[in-house]
C-alpha cells in the first residue's frame, strides 16, 4: 500500500532524516585508518540516544548491531565487528533513526586515505548517479523514469548494477512500498504523486552485477570480490524538484576537515 504523507507528516520525517545525517556527520569526522566498524556502531548508538532517538535496525529482522558497516567487496548490510580499517579501504555506513514516530534511512560511502584511482572513480559515479536518479522524483515521472537515470549513468561506465536490493518507500515503517530499483525503463511503474517519500539507494559494483549473502545471513557481498559503493537519501516527491530531507552537506564539510578521508572529488 502506498502511504502519501501530510506536509506536517514531511516536516517530522525531515527531522529524522537531518538526525541520520548529523549522526553520519559525527563518524566523519573521526573515522581513520586503525578504527573498527564496531567502534563507529558504539559512536553512532551513543550520537542518536543522546538525541532521544532509537536505531531503526537495532533488532529489525533479528540484525544486531545500531548501523551496517559495509566495507570494500560488501555491498549492504555489512555487520560492525573488531576488524580495523585499512588505507584505501572504502566503506558504506548505512544509518536508521526511529524519532517522532518516523524513521530516517540513508547511507554514505567513505574513502579512507588514499584509494586506487578506479575506487574513486567507482565512488563518484555512484554518488553522480543518486543525483540523477532524485531528478526525477517528481510529481508527475514514473519509477521507472529514477530507476532508468541510476543505470544509464553508471552502466555507461561499465559498472555492475545490483538487481536483489532496491530502494523503498519510508515513513512509520522503515520499508514501505513502492520499491525503488537502481535500473529500468523510462515511462514504466507507478506514476509519482506529491508528498510520497522514498529512500533512492543506488548499490553499484564496480565489476560484476552478481551478488551473495554471507554465512551470517546479512553480508551481501559481490560475487567477483570487486569494490561496491552504496549511496541514499531519502527524499519526498514534490512538483518540479525533489525535496530532499537529508542533507549530505555537513557530512561532506566534516568529510573535507578529515585528514584522514579523501573527498576532493566529491562535489558535483
Amino acid at each position: 500500500m502506498i502511504i502519501y504523507k501530510t506536509d506536517e507528516e514531511v516536516e517530522l520525517m525531515k527531522i529524522s532524516a537531518l538526525l541520520v545525517s548529523s549522526t553520519l556527520t559525527e563518524i566523519a569526522k573521526v573515522i581513520k585508518p586503525g578504527m573498527t566498524t564496531l567502534e563507529i556502531d558504539k559512536l553512532a548508538a551513543e550520537f542518536i540516544a543522546d538525541n532521544q532517538s532509537v536505531p531503526s535496525f537495532l533488532n529489525f529482522h533479528g540484525y544486531p548491531h545500531n548501523i551496517c558497516t559495509s566495507v570494500n567487496d560488501v555491498v549492504v548490510h555489512g555487520m560492525p565487528n573488531k576488524t580495523p580499517l585499512r588505507d584505501g579501504d572504502i566503506i558504506s555506513v548505512d544509518v536508521g533513526v526511529y524519532k517522532n514516530g518516523f524513521h530516517g534511512d540513508h547511507a554514505y560511502t567513505f574513502i579512507i586515505g588514499e584509494a586506487k584511482p578506479e575506487v574513486i572513480k567507482l565512488v563518484k559515479v555512484t554518488k553522480e548517479s543518486l543525483y540523477e536518479g532524485i531528478k526525477y522524483a517528481t510529481a508527475g515521472t514514473r519509477i521507472g523514469d529514477i530507476c532508468h537515470a541510476i543505470q544509464a549513468h553508471t552502466e555507461r561506465e561499465g559498472y555492475g548494477v545490483v538487481r536483489e536490493l532496491v530502494g523503498h518507500g519510508l515513513g512509520r515503517s522503515m520499508h514501505e512500498d513502492p520499491q525503488v530499483p537502481n535500473y529500468g525503463r523510462k515511462g514504466t511503474g507507478m506514476l509519482l504523486r506529491r508528498n510520497l517519500v522514498i529512500a533512492i539507494e543506488p548499490m553499484i559494483n564496480m565489476g560484476t552485477r552478481d551478488v551473495y549473502t554471507g554465512p551470517d545471513g546479512w553480508t551481501i557481498r559481490t560475487e567477483d570480490g570487486k569494490p561496491s559503493v552504496h549511496f541514499e537519501h531519502d527524499v519526498c516527491v514534490r512538483s518540479g524538484t525533489a525535496l530532499i530531507l537529508s542533507d549530505y552537506g555537513p557530512i561532506e564539510r566534516a568529510e573535507k576537515a578529515n585528514a584522514n578521508l579523501t573527498s576532493s572529488y566529491y562535489e558535483l
